[in-house]
């Protein structure tokens, strides 16, 4: 029986694809083509709003105004790299660290938060923004975005998906079957793996075998690409090219996670210092920093008016948050189905009834002290 001849164009590079190297100055021959000069001031732009964003987030959740916060700091270059190369009529589908590509795609801010305040599961309009809900189980958002990718395609809909997850969500049996899925179906999702080197405390190396998490998409027939996460440009590069292709491509961003894996981790107990201190060396918004510095485009002015403006932004967030929510408890029984059950409004008759005769107790102890 005659055997099929391997694919070779799916196999990604033996190193990561970049534009920019770790001091900002530019990969010489490098096969990516670097993003215009508008692209990547908004780039520096938004990376630096959106790690503002997320100190602000941070400090939230110690002042009690958050459940939890799970920091992406060190990944923007991932985040604001790849929503940037969407396409106004793609869909992203995130996880519970991507709240920098949600504000990156234009979703208010507290909106973003509204999940891990723990209020509303979904603070947002879908639909509004083209961003699918954030994720808390790892990798269900892999077959989420290629159902709907190919439903789009069997509408005749010139739609992508863009699916982020982190390296310990592609050793989930959701994300292999998303992956064969979209390989048989050649749908037009883009799989972008953050690998920030730890699945909370699990170091990659204790994940998985595969040379890269990259080589991962081979034997689901789908081409792979490997690049430096810290890269922003490089990052908007490979994303709009996978973006465009209109077919399935799973893209390795190898990045790393500053901060714990949220504000209930001390990540102290199975990671030193010493390689915290080796990425804040390759830091995505200094680099991008840098290299614009170097060629005049971004001058003390222009730093000066980007960093005000993600002052006024942190500060707009702090606002907000800081009010208490307004919630009514007849939320409890009003979105569980379309039609309530006839046992939905007897609950939700018996605890307006205990309202009201709260209420009403309240009003007689008010008149009986005036």
């Amino acid at each position: 029986m005659a055997t099929a001849t391997p694919d070779r164009t799916l196999l990604p590079t033996e190193e990561p694809l970049a534009l920019l190297r770790p001091d900002g100055s530019a990969v010489e021959g490098s096969p990516l083509r670097m993003p215009d000069d508008e692209v990547l001031l908004e780039l520096h732009r938004r990376m630096v709003v959106g790690r503002r964003f997320d100190t602000q987030a941070t400090a939230l959740t110690r002042q009690g105004r958050l459940a939890v916060y799970p920091s992406s700091r060190g990944q923007e270059a991932c985040q604001v790299g790849a929503v940037l190369a969407m396409r106004e009529r793609d869909w992203l589908f995130p996880t519970y660290r991507d709240s920098v590509a949600l504000v990156t795609r234009g979703v208010p801010a507290a909106g973003a938060l509204t999940l891990l305040r723990g209020d509303w599961h979904l603070g947002y309009d879908p639909r509004e923004h083209r961003v699918g809900p954030q994720c808390t189980p790892l990798a269900t958002n892999t077959p989420h975005a290629v159902g709907f990718a190919h439903a789009a395609r069997y509408k005749g809909e010139d739609t992508a998906a863009l699916v982020l997850l982190g390296d310990g969500a592609t050793s989930e049996g959701d994300t292999h079957e998303a992956l064969n899925f979209a390989g048989v179906w050649k749908a037009p999702v883009v799989f972008l793996v953050q690998n920030n080197g730890y699945a909370i405390s699990v170091p990659l190396s204790k994940q998985t075998a595969a040379p890269t998490l990259a080589h991962k998409g081979i034997g689901y027939g789908i081409r792979s690409v490997l690049v430096d996460g810290n890269d922003a440009a490089a990052v908007h590069a490979v994303v709009s090219e996978a973006l465009a292709s209109g077919e399935p491509v799973l893209v390795e961003a190898l990045t790393y996670r500053i901060e714990a894996h949220t504000n209930a981790d001390d990540a102290s107990r199975y990671r030193d210092s010493a390689e915290v201190a080796h990425w804040l060396a390759r830091d995505p918004v200094d680099r991008l920093a840098s290299h614009l510095a170097s060629r005049g485009l971004l001058d003390p002015a222009r730093r000066d008016s980007v960093d005000a403006e993600a002052e006024e932004f942190a500060a707009a967030l702090r606002a907000e948050l800081n009010a208490d929510a307004r919630v009514d408890p007849a939320d409890l029984f009003r979105h569980v189905y379309a039609e309530p059950t006839a046992q939905l409004r007897e609950q939700a008759a018996m605890l307006a009834r205990e309202l009201d005769a709260e209420h009403s107790g309240a009003d007689d102890l008010d008149g009986g002290r005036a």
